[in-house]
């Protein structure tokens, strides 16, 4: 069987590397498209073409009239990214997969879990309502001129460079310190949290795949951690035993710290927990395998190995004083509450 050609648009990000690397395993023959200026490195076994996706000349003297049997699309935010796609790759490629969010399911969900069914829906978040609208666009041309799309929609992915905390290692910093955090909320709400390396087994296992065709798929896996246990997974494995949190409702947050709305409004106040019913039946091998506490021991071994990449941001600290400050007694008076770990 001969190899599928992907090409990955994108190919160094969070997600996309661990895909990349997917594929490589899978004996895929894959060719990396972005400007040469991504941080980590193209997995050993990749073709890398430099050029920019913004630019359709650099795109075509880049790739010239080259065939994919997928293109897997990491770097379209707006409908104006995706129709420039389809005017590039239309009739040259047997798959489009555009990769949109799971934030753009209905907010607040009406019903758990969210399945591919659920209403796109989600009034705070700009970047949610821009990958709606893609996914409106793709929908339409694949009705109207049977453009091969598959939409992935993930939630919460991370790997061992990006904290699923607002405060990323400025938290580390404040709970070595001794210093409190904010949990928004009491903390109990659910969210799912996936490792970029399980969501890339199903993603590969969507690429080029003739079922997948025309449909959207939920990329999420079964991990479904409360937020006290995701903050309270970092302290330990930052080796804070007595860590000090702080409970402000979000839409406190929100009002006191607006660059903080969308996402957290939008987005992460709500309990998210996902029916992966749908990729595991097309990618059976997909699941959970790296849950939470073992993504944080794996953070923190990064950053401490590396103290270049630490980066302490003096304004976010500010912001965490402030919200803290604005919350009152009750808020202080529970940062040292036990947390269910």
């Amino acid at each position: 069987m001969a190899a599928r050609r992907i090409l990955y648009i994108g190919g160094t990000g969070a997600i996309s590397t661990s895909c990349v690397a997917r594929s490589l395993s899978r004996g895929d023959e894959v060719t990396v498209f972005n400007r040469g200026t991504g941080q980590r490195p193209i997995p050993d076994g990749a073709e890398s073409v430099v050029g920019d996706i913004r630019d359709a000349q650099s795109v075509r003297d880049a790739l010239g009239e080259r065939e994919f049997d997928a293109v897997a699309q990491f770097t379209a935010f707006t409908p104006k990214h995706v129709l420039a796609d389809v005017d590039l790759f239309e009739g040259r490629v047997g798959q489009y997969v555009f990769i949109s969010s799971a934030s753009a399911y209905q907010k607040p969900p009406q019903r758990l879990p969210i399945t591919e069914s659920t209403p796109l829906r989600n009034p705070f978040s700009q970047y949610a309502r821009d990958k709606i609208a893609c996914e409106d666009l793709l929908v339409g041309a694949y009705r109207e001129r049977a453009l091969p799309i598959t939409i992935v929609r993930p939630s919460h992915t991370y790997d061992h460079t990006l904290f699923p905390t607002r405060g990323g290692w400025t938290d580390i910093v404040r709970l070595r310190e001794g210093r409190p955090v904010v949990i928004h909320g009491d903390g109990t709400s659910l969210w799912t949290l996936t490792h970029s390396d399980d969501f890339a087994v199903g993603f590969a296992g969507l690429l080029a795949n003739p079922l997948a065709i025309g449909e959207a798929f939920t990329i999420t896996g079964d991990h479904v951690p409360t937020w006290n246990q995701i903050y309270g997974w970092v302290a330990d494995a930052a080796g804070v035993a007595s860590p000090a949190f702080v409970h402000i409702a979000s839409e406190t947050i929100a009002r006191l710290d607006p660059a903080q709305s969308a996402s957290l409004i939008g987005d992460k106040a709500h309990s998210a927990v996902f029916d992966n019913s749908k990729i595991k039946a097309l990618v059976p091998e997909f699941g959970t395998t790296i849950t939470f506490d073992e993504g944080a021991r794996r953070l923190i071994e990064y950053y401490d190995a590396r103290p270049d990449a630490q980066r302490f941001d003096p304004e976010r600290d500010a912001i965490i004083d402030r919200l803290i400050a604005a919350a009152g007694p009750d808020a202080a008076a529970a940062r040292f509450a036990e947390l269910e770990r």
